[in-house]
């Protein structure tokens, strides 16, 4: 059985070459804000309330259950879209099924770091990866250089990932602290597992396919073929999920270098490749490495599906940010950060950018930020990771 000790990212390609800076993220909560961005408008009524909640270091299963406990239900009647991190101010949609239930009272919502800022009726409850994308504000401190000058290295990146996007990888999010849903998705391939709940196993499944398509992706920028067409590209029109196979033609050519549309990469699992030619032949070359995996998703039902290979970063926009730009309270908290770490008076000193991006549902900033800085979390380097 294909085995590998951990989803290792730094063994994956760079589509602009390994970055020569270095910097910390997630120094102060606000340091990284996620604002969910959903493409319908709610009606106003049904049996689902929705909340627009405000949370600050604060995980979104534990805001879950005190919404169910202000609500007076049950845990499982609240929804989400998705995980949000919890080192970070995020604003988040929940819905709570509440059918011939009056709304509670949003100031009887006592909890602390916790804020519901609206809230909305719907017929339907919020479903999982229910958005059409999450808007990020990055703030990047402590930032090193190994030979030049921070800032006109990174404007270039910058100017680079603006125009052209990055690799739209899988983040280390997807595969857990050291790669744990790998290796405990191997332990379950195996039978070394007793008892695996459903949403574990999909857990571990989807995480085997996700590295699958990473060792693609890397694939193919290895080649340069990332952003370009190949002989039986699948295609995918920038902002939709739906795809196509592509026709050789040259009109189909331009719309990929023009950002318009962008070449895919095979989610592996049940079914035939729909890819032909020079992509089938990279598809089908990573699918050896991993049969029995593809194999493992065939017998489980997984369907086969594919994903764009690379993403755009929309509305993007950034700043240096000094002192006279930050609240004395903020520029306390700052030094109070880094006196923790090794050489704390040398980071506080370093140039500070601030970053701000829209992504599409399912990709990562994580990966925006590996293709412009060697990007660290500072929580984890607390934790001597």
């Amino acid at each position: 059985m294909t085995d590998i000790p951990t989803a290792d990212l730094t063994t994956l390609h760079y589509a602009w070459g390994k970055p020569t800076v270095s910097g910390l993220y997630k120094v102060l909560p606000e340091d990284f804000m996620v604002e969910e961005q959903i493409a319908f408008e709610l009606s106003g009524e049904g049996e689902h309330l929705w909340c627009w909640v405000e949370k600050v270091s604060e995980n979104t299963d534990w805001v879950s259950q005190q919404l169910a406990k202000w609500a007076g239900v049950s845990p499982a009647k609240v929804s989400v879209a998705g995980q949000k991190d919890r080192h970070a101010v995020t604003r988040q949609w929940f819905s709570i099924h509440l059918p011939r239930l009056k709304d509670p009272l949003v100031e009887c919502f006592n909890v602390a770091n916790v804020t519901i800022l609206k809230t909305v009726r719907h017929q339907r409850k919020l479903q999982t990866g229910g958005l059409s994308g999450n808007r990020f504000t990055l703030t990047i401190r402590g930032m090193e250089e190994g030979g030049g000058e921070i800032v006109e290295v990174l404007q270039n990146r910058l100017q680079a990932i603006q125009s052209f996007g990055v690799p739209n990888y899988f983040g280390e999010q997807r595969f857990g602290l050291y790669g744990r849903n790998i290796k405990q998705g191997l332990k379950f391939l195996k039978g070394e597992l007793p008892k695996v709940k459903r949403n574990q196993k999909s857990l571990y499944l989807s995480s085997l396919r996700s590295w699958m398509f990473n060792v693609l992706l890397s694939k193919r920028i290895a080649d340069s073929s990332w952003n370009q067409l190949l002989l039986g590209d699948v295609l995918q029109l920038q902002g939709s999920n739906k795809w196509f196979l592509d026709d050789a033609s040259e009109a189909l050519k331009n719309r990929v270098t023009t950002l318009d549309l962008h070449p895919t990469g095979a989610l592996y699992g049940k079914g035939v490749l729909p890819t032909t030619q020079e992509a089938f032949s990279i598809e089908e070359s990573v699918a050896e490495l991993f049969v029995d995996w593809i194999a493992a998703l065939d017998a489980y039902g997984v369907q086969q599906d594919r994903r764009a290979l690379r993403v755009l970063p929309l509305n993007m926009q950034w700043q240096w940010l000094d002192q006279k730009t930050m609240s004395s309270h903020s520029v306390e908290q700052i030094g109070q950060a880094f006196n923790k770490l090794e050489g704390g008076e040398k980071w506080a000193s370093c140039p500070v950018l601030q970053l701000s991006f829209t992504l599409r549902s399912g990709s990562y900033a994580t990966m925006v930020l590996r293709e412009l800085i060697e990007a660290r979390d500072y929580q984890a380097l607390l934790k001597g990771r």
